[in-house]
């Protein structure tokens, strides 16, 4: 076979070259896409109480954003307490209970509803117990076996959730991979908004199927796992009042709205700015401050410790509906 002329080796590298320059310019605009860049740098332009993330991967997180609006607990009177100090941090009040620091992840599913629930009905059980029960409270059975919650990985009710507590309870479950509980989690870990040891989040996956078993090995069938809530309540959109039931009784389940500058949060008191709305997302409230005359409340989120503030953020007091939908309950002793 003949070499190539000069011409067609020209032409070749022309086209080698030019595919790669392409190339180049796909997997740049596919690693940071132009409409959320263009928002995190007017959020850092502007110099208000936070930090937007101008690195963030592209991929569309928008789906993973599932707290639907519509069902509501009855709201329990408050008796506000007059001692509420300028900050508060429950894992700082309660450090008999580990599951206040811990950050979980939903992963490739829009079970933002399901995780808020069983991580702050964790939380409360161990409180209500003085620590004596660290059962971690499974987003798995809820996400899948709950039929009236809505619609799995697509969205749920929060206040659905916290009502299958009451009528149904709820087993133990850990995360991904874990056997130490009734049931673990079916997705890992992944990065959402940013760049860290995980991999990538993909595409939304399908609700898994509801298992009415436990995990071989586990010491108690499905039915005896089950730990039930016997009151269910929200809370008043007061401040006040919010700041009592968390200081009294543990952390709560929240639900917001969620505008495209969310989504590049890295740091700082988060208010709206700018961006477009995509939905409402539902996440546990821990607690509260003030920074530079700012209130804020601080708040755990659910797309693993490499998000935002080790996996938290804070958010400015009457921020995006933030004490609109505030959802909880007691345990059964």
């Amino acid at each position: 076979m003949k070499n190539p002329s000069p011409h067609v080796r020209h032409c070749l590298l022309y086209v080698i070259m030019r595919s790669a320059i392409i190339f180049a310019i796909l997997a740049i605009a596919l690693a940071h896409p132009p409409r959320l860049v263009e928002v995190a740098k007017k959020v850092n332009s502007l110099h208000t109480t936070w930090i937007a993330n101008e690195a963030i991967p592209t991929r569309d997180y928008s789906k993973y954003i599932g707290a639907l609006k519509g069902q509501k607990l009855p709201v329990k009177n408050i008796a506000v307490r007059k001692d509420l100090p300028e900050s508060f941090d429950a894992a700082e009040n309660w450090p008999e209970c580990p599951s206040l620091k811990e950050i979980r992840d939903q992963s490739v599913c829009g079970s933002c509803w399901a995780f808020g629930a069983a991580e702050a009905a964790t939380d409360r059980l161990c409180i209500a117990t003085k620590g004596a029960n660290q059962d971690r409270l499974s987003s798995e059975d809820l996400l899948t076996c709950c039929d009236g919650c809505g619609f799995g990985c697509n969205g749920g009710f929060p206040a659905a959730a916290w009502n299958w507590f009451h009528q149904t309870g709820v087993t133990t479950g850990g995360e991904y991979g874990t056997t130490n509980w009734c049931n673990a989690y079916a997705f890992p870990k992944c990065e959402h908004h940013s760049t860290g040891k995980y991999p990538p989040c993909g595409e939304t996956q399908p609700t898994p199927k509801c298992v009415k078993e436990c995990q071989e090995g586990y010491p108690k069938t499905y039915e005896e796992d089950k730990h039930e809530f016997d009151e269910i309540y929200g809370i008043p959109p007061n401040v006040d009042a919010i700041k009592t039931e968390l200081m009294t009784n543990g952390p709560m389940e929240v639900a917001f709205t969620v505008y495209e500058d969310f989504m590049t949060y890295k740091s700082g008191i988060y208010q709206h700015v700018t961006g477009k709305y995509l939905g409402r997302h539902a996440v546990k409230l821990v607690g509260w401050g003030v920074e530079n005359g700012v209130e804020y409340w601080k708040i755990a989120n659910r797309w693993n410790e490499d998000w935002g503030e080790n996996g938290y953020f804070r958010i400015k007091m009457g921020e995006c509906g933030i004490e609109g939908q505030v959802t909880c309950g007691l345990p059964q002793l």
